[in-house]
């Protein structure tokens, strides 16, 4: 019988987060308008899915619900009233993986950024989604995640780090543990020429830091206290291989644990889930990823030693890839 998560993190042992979703249902040729749509219409695949990677060592396994708010139901066309329904269907068929396979996971609930800038990113509300709508949507989605007794919420491929803080506030509201992953991108300071990631919003480590210190989003002191897990996923470079796939994960683990030092912040774990490096297409137009499973866990020391505690993958990487990293995170010697 699993230990509640909160003891679970107590222990020196990474824990191994599971790999894509999204491009394990374009393997089976699954293409939906939204991705949360296969929890009703492709079932049995979304299971499959989720069993490949609790086979291949995976601790922890993310809902289909990355895109399950009404916000993103409503840009494909669909009906924001099924969000509910999906978002329990993704929890019963992660259930359903675990007890196929007779293994006790940890279940993430996934929690994906907004369709677009928000009014706090935009300015207003004539390009940007209104705050309070952004608020609404996460609403739903987190609290229908803790309902169906999810071990932690999973805000991931944030951009805005002002969302993010929407997010948490939240999600707080739960009791439940709390991650925080933005997806940041190479950039470099003119003056300094020091390399800086920062998100599509021009938020850096040390921004999200600060932002969930402030009270702006929050009617009750300092959100970063609500946050047990800090960390970066998925990485879109086209042009770095240098900060694509593994070498970003630990890139981003550096600087996220530079900024938390010199805040004076403790207590933190860390997580890393990358693309399987950069995506090309083949001669058959199909979306290929560059990073192989041994050349991802090859780095896997090097993101442990980076600070790196919860630790996955994102786009392209697969089941394989996952097994893999379990094999590196069993045979590391710190």
């Amino acid at each position: 019988m699993k230990v509640p998560f909160e003891e679970r993190l107590k222990s020196d042992e990474p824990i191994l987060y599971d790999g894509g979703f999204g491009s394990q249902l374009f393997a089976r040729d699954i293409e939906l308008a939204n991705s949360a749509l296969a929890n009703e219409l492709h079932p049995a695949e979304v299971v499959d899915i989720h069993s490949d990677y609790i086979r291949a060592g995976a601790e922890a396994i993310g809902t289909n619900t990355f895109v399950a708010s009404p916000l993103h139901l409503e840009m494909a066309g669909q009906d924001t009233s099924d969000a509910q329904r999906l978002i329990r269907l993704a929890v019963q068929h992660v259930k359903a993986a675990a007890e196929q396979n007779e293994r006790d996971v940890y279940i993430a609930g996934s929690v994906g950024p907004s369709p677009g800038a928000i009014e706090a990113d935009s300015g207003d509300t004539f390009f940007g989604i209104p705050n309070a709508d952004a608020r609404e949507a996460h609403k739903l989605v987190i609290h229908t995640l803790a309902e169906q007794e999810v071990d932690f919420l999973c805000l991931e491929t944030m951009f805005s780090a002002k969302e993010a803080a929407i997010a948490v506030d939240v999600a707080r509201e739960t009791g439940i543990p709390i991650a925080v992953n933005l997806t940041y991108k190479w950039t470099k300071e003119r003056r300094t020429s020091k390399v800086i990631y920062r998100t599509d919003w021009g938020n850096s480590p040390a921004d999200l830091l600060e932002t969930l210190t402030n009270s702006e989003f929050s009617e009750n002191g300092s959100l970063l206290d609500a946050v047990s897990i800090l960390g970066v996923n998925c990485g879109a470079e086209s042009r770095r291989d240098e900060h694509t796939g593994m070498p970003y994960a630990i890139a981003g683990t550096q600087q996220l644990q530079t900024a938390l030092t010199e805040k004076g912040v403790n207590g933190k774990w860390m997580m890393a889930y990358p693309n399987a490096g950069m995506p090309k297409l083949d001669e058959n137009h199909n979306t290929v990823y560059t990073q192989t499973p041994e050349q991802m866990a090859s780095h896997i020391p090097a993101l442990i030693e980076a600070g790196a505690y919860l630790i996955g993958g994102c786009c392209g990487t697969t089941p394989q890839h996952i097994k893999a990293f379990r094999e590196a995170i069993v045979s590391y010697q710190p």
